[in-house]
């Protein structure tokens, strides 16, 4: 069913907030999920992450703060990585996924499970904990998996959900049709090893969920529930994700804290409330009263500001949040550039535009010409003689200045600056 009530006034229980965020789109009962959730005790629950990339990104962060705000509240998770459907892969609904290494996938697994653990607390009563479903997939003989799991699966209802009917007529191998049969038999064995009650994940997998649902019933286990969350969008329309380009990652070497810290600060202004929603952890009335200062100073943009502290903060980490921020500053001349790292400096220009230079240097307008700030050097001798070239935040007031080696910041980089808003970098090689 599909949750469409307004959500409840009252401000105290869990899902209620959950509600009033927008965080819950489908449930197998809205009044079983309250009471599982806000009825004192500790539930378990589970949310799955398929290791089809070397990293997490910003479409998993859904899922992944679902699971730190579950267990603030008092319950228990289970954080599965998917060993066995991540050689898989859930179907697409355009194509057949490649198959990736069985090598590569266990190498993915493990950057997986190390991203995961900040996020939760592996002590207290409530402990989180990391399984993989290849520990129990793994051991299945295919006689066993379709005599003890795929006799319970009518395959009507199989062929009735969307992204498989959309591949009828191009074709879908027995594999990816399979795939729901795997993640419905890990509901049930994390309910029969560890008391699993809940599963929750994003919209797209709703399908998958409440068959697991209901593969736990026909094996004469439960209750247990479930709910989805809605899909993280951009203003487009398009969901955020590694398959529609432009991806942000979670790992720091595949998207640097900086430019992380940069996609949060350049949130449109009229996503900023419903992202804010779903992944701050400030309160209702904190939430409230940042959008209340931020349409008296749209200008300021608080409200990006805000979340993209607290998601690098997360994410990240205080100290590179820190250092995102200050590059920010410096590069438009309201901070010290000589106080960035230089892993900080190389992101932050790489973002920019950086250019990478071998030999001796030219003089500052050649440097403007060739970091494309201007388009030859006559513009570039007017943008200097104007007063509006910049060296490091230092103004250039001489047509034909140059640089020297000593200007070089950590030895290798120069940032330019055409104006006040303008600028790129510049990397000196062997």
């Amino acid at each position: 069913m599909t949750d469409s009530s307004p959500p409840p006034s009252g401000r105290d229980s869990l899902t209620d907030d959950l509600l009033w965020r927008g965080l819950i789109q489908d449930s197998t009962g809205l009044d079983e999920l309250r009471e599982l959730l806000d009825g004192g005790g500790a539930a378990t629950y589970y949310v799955g992450f398929d290791p089809t990339a070397p990293s997490l990104h910003v479409g998993n962060l859904m899922q992944v703060l679902m699971a730190r705000r579950l267990q603030l509240a008092g319950h228990r998770p289970l954080l599965l990585v998917g060993g066995a459907t991540g050689q898989i892969g859930d179907p697409k609904e355009s194509a057949e996924r490649a198959l990736n290494p069985t090598e590569v996938i266990a190498g993915w697994v493990e950057r997986i499970r190390e991203q995961l653990a900040p996020f939760v607390s592996y002590t207290g009563d409530n402990a989180a904990q990391l399984v993989n479903n290849l520990d129990w997939t793994g051991e299945m003989s295919i006689v066993e998996f379709l005599r003890d799991v795929g006799k319970h699966f009518p395959v009507n209802k199989m062929l009735a959900r969307e992204v498989v009917r959309a591949r009828l007529e191009t074709g879908i191998s027995f594999t990816e049709f399979s795939y729901q049969l795997l993640q419905a038999n890990d509901f049930f064995e994390l309910h029969r090893r560890h008391g699993c009650q809940l599963q929750f994940g994003g919209s797209d997998q709703w399908g998958n969920i409440t068959a697991g649902v209901d593969y736990v019933r026909r094996r004469g286990a439960g209750p247990v529930q479930a709910f989805t969350t809605p899909l993280v969008t951009k203003a487009d329309g398009t969901k955020f994700g590694k398959s529609e380009g432009g991806a942000v990652w979670l790992d720091p070497t595949m998207t640097s804290p900086y430019a992380f810290y940069q996609f949060w600060l350049n949130v449109e202004d009229q996503e900023v409330d419903r992202y804010l929603r779903y992944f701050s952890f400030r309160t209702r009335d904190e939430l409230e009263e940042l959008a209340k200062a931020t349409a008296e100073r749209p200008a300021a943009r608080l409200a990006q500001r805000a979340l993209a502290e607290e998601l690098t903060t997360l994410v990240h980490g205080a100290d590179e949040t820190r250092q995102a921020i200050a590059a920010s500053q410096a590069l438009f001349g309201r901070g010290s550039l000589d106080e960035l790292a230089p892993e900080t400096l190389r992101a932050a220009l790489t973002e920019a535009g950086l250019v990478r230079l071998s030999g001796e240097l030219p003089d500052v307008a050649g440097l403007l010409r060739d970091s494309g700030l201007v388009s030859g050097l006559k513009e570039a001798r007017r943008v200097i003689a104007e007063g509006g070239a910049y060296v490091n935040n230092n103004r250039v007031t001489e047509v034909d200045a140059g640089v020297s080696p000593a200007d070089l910041l950590h030895g290798r980089y120069l940032v330019l600056r055409r104006g006040k808003r303008s600028f790129a970098g510049v990397e000196l090689g062997e």
